[in-house]
């Protein structure tokens, strides 16, 4: 290959594997939040070797790398948790079957997650398919999909991530009756002038990376998104909130149980 288009095309690149390296790993982590009550969380490392394998060939034979969001995804997660009640017991107990300390403030009586169907099926058929539809007969039949149905199902994806945002919940909360906020939301315990700056930085992130989207350097929003991670790791801290409201406001992801399968918690 010519070296003058290995130079044109090298920051592409370097900007499709920000995207890739942050999508897929951010994705994985969220489905392993802790909010899902996960026993074996270290299983999607095969996932993502699965994953790898089919981003390497289609690279090589030249065709569009698969995208890491499903069964990475915490929509997959939540399809596979299982609900049931709390009992007071449990509560006291306060010990998942994991071994990590179950999450407080869960009210009694009502249902909650208490288990997750952990299985490697859908993963597999996943991967699976994607080696599958790489071929020729197989990529031109999804030429014949309406971009339509394409469309519905990236918005039914995203405003079903717009309902369980924390941006969402955040606004929510702040424009909702008192007398209706649960005694138990942990909201309550952050300045509502400190809920109303960070839900500000919040939007100001977000229009960054919709702005950039909108101009020829659309294919560098991945970057912006990225540099957000040392702004809230160095900036925002030096802002005028406790420890204690920062980690209601933006706590980790995942559970300590679960960065231990990735190397250990920052």
């Amino acid at each position: 290959m010519d070296p003058i288009f290995c130079r044109i095309a090298f920051p592409f690149g370097l900007v499709l594997f920000i995207l890739f390296f942050f999508d897929h790993n951010v994705s994985s982590l969220i489905a392993q939040g802790s909010e899902f009550p996960l026993r074996k969380p270290p299983g999607f490392h095969w996932d993502f070797f699965w994953l790898g394998i089919t981003t390497f060939i289609a690279g090589l034979i030249g065709v569009p790398a698969p995208n890491g969001l499903i069964p990475q995804a915490p929509m997959h997660t939540q399809s596979l948790v299982v609900m049931g009640i709390k009992s007071k017991d449990d509560e006291e107990i306060g010990v998942s079957t994991d071994g990590e300390k179950a999450l407080g403030g869960v009210k009694e009586g009502v249902e909650h997650p208490v288990a997750v169907v952990e299985q490697r099926v859908s993963n597999l058929v996943q991967g699976s398919l994607c080696l599958v539809l790489m071929s020729g007969p197989f990529l031109h039949v999804l030429g014949l999909v309406p971009r339509g149905v394409l469309a519905g199902l990236f918005w039914f994806m995203g405003t079903d991530a717009l309902r369980g945002s924390g941006v969402t919940a955040k606004f929510l909360y702040l424009i909702q009756d008192d007398a209706l906020v649960p005694l138990h939301e942990p909201l309550r315990k952050v300045r509502p002038s400190m809920i109303w700056l960070f839900l500000a930085i919040e939007l100001v992130g977000f229009g960054a990376t919709m702005a950039i989207t909108q101009t020829i350097a659309a294919i560098g929003f991945p970057i912006v998104i990225f540099l957000l991670i040392p702004i809230r790791t160095h900036v925002i801290p030096l802002l005028p909130f406790t420890q204690e409201e920062l980690a209601i406001l933006d706590g980790p992801t995942a559970s300590p149980f679960t960065m231990e399968s990735v190397g250990g918690s920052i």
